[in-house]
């Protein structure tokens, strides 16, 4: 089988986005490869500087994955931080790339653009992210369209040093996920911790609610008999009808219902905001609560096994793979 590898920030708490984005594709993807599975908790310190929200936020994670459907005996699950390995390959990486190359990066421009500090840590964070991919010689990187750039970085990365130092590293390539969408936040931007945002995925139904209650509308009017274009969840045209309704409200919405149904309810309900919230908590209910309880039954002892599990799977990877670099960039004297 071939290898994959995917990773999630701990950064905040887990979400609707974190769910159809990262958590339920793994899950329903992971066996078919030799799958890696990172809490990229070293890539989280760009934004969060909590170490109690930090520890709680990586058990967090692990909890999250397990509670969707992943078998930690099917599936590597390590901490980032775990591996030493992966802070020194970035350095090397840093020493072959360029700033103007760094400063093409989209994430960087786009996060700095709303309002997050320019660290260091950010801007370098395409390098540490090749670093994490080409440790394992990975073969496959799921991503949503509005990522494939990460993997360019990590493809030019190999290719640099293959260069300098001659054939080490496998250049990987996206998977793009065109049935995984960029999840609307309850403001209509993407769905994100940074954004403040989010619908929470393993919080109470009243939190849930709390959130939901919080989405932003916007009734969009169209002539009797007129054909409207609803273009949400990555570009996708999810519905051309003649329909009054919430744009935002109605894209959250199709990642729980059918679509068809969700036309005829729109309708049905026009500008009654507060009952198509009501009814997206209780669809929202029905696909979270069995992960919630499952969730609530996975203890921290539990998570820290499968990290250690993990982390020893990891290691005998990368300490193998980071021989053989130091050797060819002259540092060992072995």
């Amino acid at each position: 089988m071939k290898r994959l590898l995917t990773g999630l920030q701990p950064s905040g708490q887990l979400h609707i986005g974190n769910y159809f984005g990262a958590l339920k594709p793994f899950a329903d993807t992971y066996q078919e490869y030799e799958s890696f599975l990172m809490v990229a908790d070293y890539h989280s310190l760009t934004s969060l500087k909590d170490p109690k929200a930090l520890r709680e936020n990586i058990v967090e994670v692990v909890r999250g994955y397990l509670a969707a459907g992943v078998d930690p005996n099917k599936a590597v699950i390590f901490k980032q931080s775990d591996m030493q390995e992966h802070t020194e390959l970035a350095w090397i990486f840093e020493c072959l790339v360029t700033v103007p190359f760094l400063e093409l990066s989209h994430a960087y421009k786009d996060k700095v653009a709303k309002g997050m500090e320019a660290n260091a840590g950010l801007f370098n964070y395409p390098m540490l992210m090749a670093a994490d991919i080409l440790l394992y010689d990975t073969e496959v990187v799921p991503v949503g369209k509005d990522q494939q750039q990460h993997v360019e970085y990590a493809r030019e990365a190999a290719n640099k040093f293959n260069l300098a130092y001659g054939q080490t590293f496998t250049e990987p390539q996206a998977k793009i996920m065109e049935t995984v969408a960029v999840v609307p936040g309850t403001d209509g931007q993407k769905m994100s911790k940074s954004y403040k945002n989010t619908i929470p995925l393993f919080a109470s139904k009243d939190e849930v609610a709390k959130a939901v209650m919080n989405i932003v509308t916007d009734s969009m009017q169209t002539r009797e008999g007129a054909v409207e274009e609803s273009k949400v969840l990555g570009g996708q045209t999810v519905m051309r009808h003649p329909i009054s309704f919430a744009t935002n409200l109605f894209a959250i919405h199709t990642l729980f219902r059918n679509e068809k149904e969700l036309v005829d309810l729109y309708n049905a309900n026009k500008s009654n905001y507060k009952a198509l919230k009501e009814v997206l908590i209780a669809d929202i209910e029905v696909v979270v609560a069995p992960m919630r309880t499952k969730y609530d039954s996975i203890t921290e002892a539990q998570v820290k096994e499968v990290l250690t599990k993990g982390a020893e799977k990891a290691k005998a990877i990368t300490s193998a793979k980071m021989a053989d670099v130091r050797k060819k960039v002259g540092v060992s004297l072995n």
